[in-house]
């Protein structure tokens, strides 16, 4: 059973002034964050230069220099938190001086209520920074929180549920770890990462499987897996006689699935791919495939429901 957090004083964790850096590279879950202090820095910066924060003319009018304040961010439903390092780092850069409590890392599951930062320091720089960490948090920990559905949904079968390319440009690198936050598993980062050959490659080959792969082992980088998608039972059979590393089968039904998977009988990694929703998904992997892609995790996910109460 899940402790209250109460309970959980090992989550714990504060930022001081002093605090050099701010972020751990690796958070206590396990989590490594994939920005470097500068580029955290820089994406921040820009975000608050965005929002005008370095100039809140209503903060400015209404609350006095002297003013200090605090502040909790907490969860208005259940989820799982991702974006932590982005919030500190938000109200940092406003407030050098300000402390904050962490008291739910990254990948931590919060309740209705659950407080997710503790912020003292300047009335000023709070307000300013508020919605600016609430947008950063709200988007990742949603992808998180989307993805632990997710990952519920095929508990107790072989299959691992994987993100796509389907990310906000700019964006991927804290998108994909929001994935990882919510217990998902990254897909190729990249066109340069992996070789995955779809329909419109094949299309511009005359439907050659056994060509595109053979070309795609001549020149892509030694140790680079090859994937091909296929819509059809004679695709995979080519696909499998060719080499390949992975097979999608994009689309296909239930029975089409199992066929394919006891096809390939372990001589590729098979992939479902296409359509999957929280209500398909725990059948398409209990037709035995490895894994789900799902491109929802990242191009649909709904914002978590997160705010700033100050005492």
């Amino acid at each position: 059973m899940r402790q209250p957090e109460s309970e959980r004083p090992s989550l714990r964790r504060m930022v001081t002034p002093l605090s050099t850096p701010s972020i751990p590279q690796m958070s206590p879950s396990g989590l490594l964050f994939p920005l470097t202090p500068a580029a955290l820095d820089a994406l921040v910066r820009s975000a608050l230069e965005e929002d005008g924060a370095f100039n809140d003319i209503t903060t400015i009018a209404t609350v006095v220099t002297e003013r200090r304040a605090r502040a909790s961010l907490v969860a208005k439903q259940a989820g799982v938190v991702a974006g932590v390092p982005l919030a500190v780092e938000t109200f940092r850069l406003l407030d050098p001086k300000v402390s904050i409590r962490i008291a739910a890392e990254d990948g931590a599951r919060v309740r209705p209520g659950d407080s997710v930062l503790y912020i003292t320091g300047h009335a000023r720089p709070i307000l300013a920074a508020e919605r600016v960490a609430l947008n950063f948090m709200q988007r990742l920990s949603g992808i998180a929180s989307l993805t632990a559905r997710y990952v519920e949904a095929v508990r107790g079968t072989r299959a691992r549920i994987l993100d796509t390319r389907k990310t906000t440009p700019g964006w991927r690198l804290l998108e994909k770890y929001a994935v990882r936050a919510g217990g998902g598993t990254n897909h190729r980062f990249d066109l340069a990462s992996a070789v995955l050959i779809k329909d419109n490659h094949l299309a511009a080959l005359d439907g050659d499987i056994a060509r595109a792969v053979q070309r795609a082992r001549e020149t892509a980088p030694a140790g680079t897996r090859v994937e091909v998608e296929c819509e059809r039972r004679e695709q995979v059979v080519a696909a499998v006689a060719a080499g390949a590393d992975i097979v999608m089968l994009d689309n296909m039904s239930f029975d089409d699935l199992r066929e394919c998977v006891a096809l390939v009988a372990g001589r590729a990694t098979v992939e479902a791919s296409g359509g999957v929703t929280l209500h398909t998904v725990r059948e398409i992997a209990e037709c035995g495939v490895d894994w789900i892609s799902v491109g929802a995790l990242t191009h649909s996910a709904p914002a978590m429901d997160l705010a700033l109460d100050f005492e």
